[in-house]
C-alpha cells in the first residue's frame, strides 16, 4: 500500500520542478501549502448532530501546485486573452487529515448499557490523498494579477485518488468480542484500511499580498466512494450516505514565474 503514495509523490514533485518546460507552453506555476481544521461526517455518532460534528474535527494539511494559463514567464507578459486563460487554472495537490473519533449523540448520552457501549469506544482515521481538479475564477485572472482589485473569489471541482488507515478500541475489550459492540456496530467494522476515490468541492478567495503571493481562504467538501475511511460500515436504514468530510483552510501560494 506505501508503494502507491510513493510513485504519486514522485510524480507530483515532477510536475513541479519541470515548470520551466511548461513555461514554453505559455503557463506559469504557482504552490502553496494550506492548513486548517476538518470535520469528520461518519459512522460515528449521529451524522448532523451539532456536538458529534463539532468534537470530531480533526485537522488537514495540504501541499497545492497550480498552472496558471494567464502568464508567460518566456516573454514576462499576459497570455492572448480567452475566456480559459483569464478564468480558470489547473490544481494538483497532497492532503492528509487526522482525526480521532467518539460517539455523541443522544443515543450514547443514554445512562444504559448501550449507551455505554458507545461511549467506551474510541477511533481514529488518518487519510492521505493525492488529486487535480479545476479552478474557476468568476474575475479576470489577469487584472487581478495587475493589482486591479486585492480579492479573487473562485470555485473548483476536483477528483482525488486515497489511502484511508482508521483503528478503534473499546475500553471494555476486544472489538471482535460482539459483547463489547453497540449491536448495531455487529458485523459492521473493517480496520484494515484501503484506497478509494473522492470527489472534491471548493469555495474560496484569495487575497493578494504582494506580486508574488496571496492569501488564500477555503471551504471544501470531499465526498467518499466508500463508507470504510472510519472502519465502519453498518447495515441500517440511518446509514444512507458514505463517509465525507469539510474542511476549512488558510493557505499560502507563492508566484514561482513572476
Amino acid at each position: 500500500m506505501m508503494k502507491s503514495p510513493l510513485i504519486l509523490f514522485c510524480v507530483l514533485l515532477f510536475a513541479v520542478n519541470s515548470h520551466r518546460g511548461f513555461a514554453q507552453l505559455g503557463i506559469s506555476h504557482e504552490i502553496g501549502v494550506l492548513v486548517g481544521p476538518a470535520s469528520f461526517f461518519t459512522d460515528y455518532g449521529e451524522r448532523w448532530n451539532l456536538r458529534n460534528n463539532l468534537e470530531n474535527a480533526g485537522y488537514g494539511v495540504g501541499l497545492v501546485h497550480y498552472m496558471n494559463f494567464a502568464y508567460k514567464k518566456e516573454c514576462n507578459c499576459y497570455a492572448t486573452d480567452n475566456f480559459f486563460n483569464d478564468h480558470f487554472k489547473i490544481r494538483t495537490e497532497m492532503d492528509y487529515f487526522f482525526s480521532k473519533l467518539e460517539h455523541f449523540g443522544p443515543v450514547a448520552s443514554k445512562d444504559n448499557l448501550n449507551g455505554e457501549k458507545l461511549r467506551a469506544m474510541h477511533g481514529q482515521s488518518q487519510i492521505f490523498e493525492i488529486g487535480t481538479a479545476l479552478e474557476y475564477y468568476p474575475l479576470s485572472i489577469k487584472d487581478y494579477t495587475s493589482f486591479a482589485f486585492q480579492f479573487s473569489p473562485y470555485i473548483s471541482l476536483g477528483v482525488h485518488y486515497v489511502f484511508f488507515k482508521p483503528y478503534a478500541y473499546s475500553d471494555l475489550g476486544d472489538l471482535a468480542n460482539p459483547k463489547n459492540l453497540f449491536p448495531t456496530l455487529v458485523g459492521g467494522l473493517d480496520f484494515e484500511g484501503g484506497s478509494t476515490f473522492a470527489i472534491a468541492g471548493s469555495l474560496g478567495t484569495r487575497y493578494k499580498l504582494n506580486p508574488y503571493s496571496d492569501l488564500v481562504v477555503e471551504g471544501r467538501w470531499h465526498y467518499y466512494d466508500s463508507d470504510w475511511i472510519d472502519g465502519i460500515n453498518i447495515d441500517a436504514p440511518q446509514n444512507k450516505f458514505n463517509d465525507f468530510l469539510f474542511w476549512v483552510n488558510i493557505g499560502y501560494v507563492y508566484y514561482l514565474d513572476y
